[in-house]
């Protein structure tokens, strides 16, 4: 006699923005993955992707981080990232930091494992429903690397698409970048404002009291700048959107 299969298991890897800023981003993408039967597995000791020291050009530093990362991941299955920013530096990224190393074999093992969380419940789970609601208007903003190296986008409105008593409105230009990218909004500030002002003109636009983004960082970069505005709209993650963790503004 066989034996049943168990369920479907899943590593999750929070992201340092979660982990250290945002824990209920990790707490809302627990609850739509074990909705869906999916266990969860988070790796004792898992930091960083080793993201913000490449792009700011110390590769060493990120070869280090990413290279710890990638042994703590041998084994461990499907790993699932709330950030499509995080998830491209595996998937992309580590072939260029690894390439002619010792890790380039388990760095591309890792990469055919990896996904963002829209692109696992829609694209492998087959997933579209997870039986969230909100009562309110909401409008998707493209975040740059989910969009450009992952092509995510189709997944997260297929997912909004079915959020029950939701209006969802179009963001003119949704993919065009907000401007945070990292240490960009710090050592190009001026730039990095006039992007986040014309983001913030589009959000307007939508007429949304919901600006929904895959990426803590866009989250962050576009609340920030409705927060000094005084706007009512507010900047959240899909996940916590997903998992009922957003309230309803009262009509």
């Amino acid at each position: 006699m066989s034996t049943p299969a168990g369920p479907r298991r899943v590593t999750l890897f929070v992201t340092c923005i979660v982990d250290q800023l945002y824990p209920e981003i990790g707490k809302a993408t627990v609850q739509i993955l074990e909705r869906q039967g999916v266990a969860i597995h988070v790796p004792r000791g898992l930091t960083c992707c080793g993201q913000m020291a490449f792009n700011a050009g110390f590769r060493d530093e990120s070869y280090a981080v990413a290279g710890r990362t990638i042994e703590l991941l041998r084994g461990q299955g499907d790993v699932v990232l709330p950030s499509g920013s995080c998830a491209a530096m595996i998937r992309h990224l580590y072939a260029e930091l690894f390439a002619h190393s010792p890790y380039a074999g388990p760095a591309a093992e890792l990469a055919a494992r990896t996904y963002e969380l829209t692109e696992y419940l829609v694209d492998v789970l087959g997933v579209t429903d997870v039986g969230a609601h909100y009562r309110g208007r909401i409008t998707y903003h493209d975040a740059c690397h989910g969009l450009r190296f992952l092509g995510v986008g189709r997944q997260a409105r297929a997912l909004l698409a079915h959020v029950r008593e939701a209006e969802v409105r179009p963001l003119p230009n949704a993919g065009t970048c907000c401007g945070f990218g990292g240490l960009f909004a710090i050592k190009q500030y001026a730039i990095s404002e006039a992007m986040l002002e014309r983001k913030l003109h589009d959000v307007q636009a939508a007429g949304a009291d919901l600006l929904v983004t895959g990426d803590a960082s866009c989250m962050t970069q576009i609340a920030g700048g409705l927060s000094r505005r005084g706007s009512p709209t507010r900047a959240r993650h899909i996940a916590e959107v997903l998992a009922n963790m957003v309230d309803a503004r009262p009509v």
